[in-house]
């Protein structure tokens, strides 16, 4: 791997609001570093991390952590990756940014900006079990080249419940959604059942889109959208 999965990050106009909506939902907070000059805020379930930034970023974007960046940047071009917003000295912190070739932003920052909370379990969200970020494409031959090549592992196109590429590694797993019914990238969360939870947002007034394959059923599957506008897809599991 390139780097260390740190979070996804998120451009959240108003954090508060953000915040307000996936306590809700039972993700707690993590205690946040000051290596970043805007508010910011990170809310974890024990196996996602989401970063909430107030200044206009890239969004939603994955985020990595690689020490000695410099280096790292070298193993970067030697793949052909063409860098941007390149932010490198001693006086400010190091990052850098590319695009892989759906155009989803991958940030690369020298250090951790917040320390994972001290859980004796992980929290119980509505939202069911985080399975993967996903993005999505219509051509998924040159992202599984792309993201194999920075040390994932892409599997075989599976046809149901829609066309679906896993492409996995040990901290963050990101499938390709190969479906019209997709606009932009998802944070999908599955669970066998999901229509109870999804009948418990509903009672909390919570709003659901219909924005998915019509191979989905939507009285147990159903599109959740945060303030900022990030898509949590809830899915129905087999087990």
């Amino acid at each position: 791997m390139f780097g260390r999965f740190l979070e996804i990050s998120l451009y959240a106009p108003d954090i508060r609001d953000s915040l307000a909506f996936y306590e809700s939902l039972g993700f707690v907070q993590a205690p946040v570093g000051e290596a970043l000059n805007h508010p910011y805020a990170v809310v974890t379930d024990g196996r996602l991390f989401l970063g909430l930034h107030g200044a206009t970023i890239a969004s939603p974007a994955l985020t990595f952590v690689m020490p000695r960046l410099m280096h790292g940047i070298e193993q970067l071009e030697r793949l052909g990756i063409e860098l941007e917003n390149i932010q490198l000295g001693n006086e400010v912190f190091n990052r850098v940014s590319f695009r892989d070739p759906s155009g989803q932003c991958v940030n690369v920052f020298e250090a951790r900006t917040f320390s994972p909370p001290q859980l004796d379990t992980d929290p119980a969200t509505t939202c069911g079990y985080f399975s993967e970020f996903a993005l999505p494409v219509r051509e998924p031959g040159p992202m599984r080249v792309f993201w194999e090549a920075l040390g994932f592992v892409a599997w075989e196109e599976q046809p149901e419940p829609f066309a679906r590429t896993a492409i996995t590694s040990d901290h963050l797993n990101l499938a390709l959604y190969r479906s019209r019914a997709f606009r932009q990238p998802v944070l999908t969360f599955e669970d066998p059942d999901m229509r109870e939870r999804l009948a418990r947002l509903k009672e909390r007034g919570c709003q659901l889109s219909d924005e998915m394959p019509d191979s989905l059923d939507e009285s147990c599957n159903a599109i959740l959208i945060a303030p900022e506008g990030t898509r949590l897809l809830l899915l129905q599991s087999d087990d």
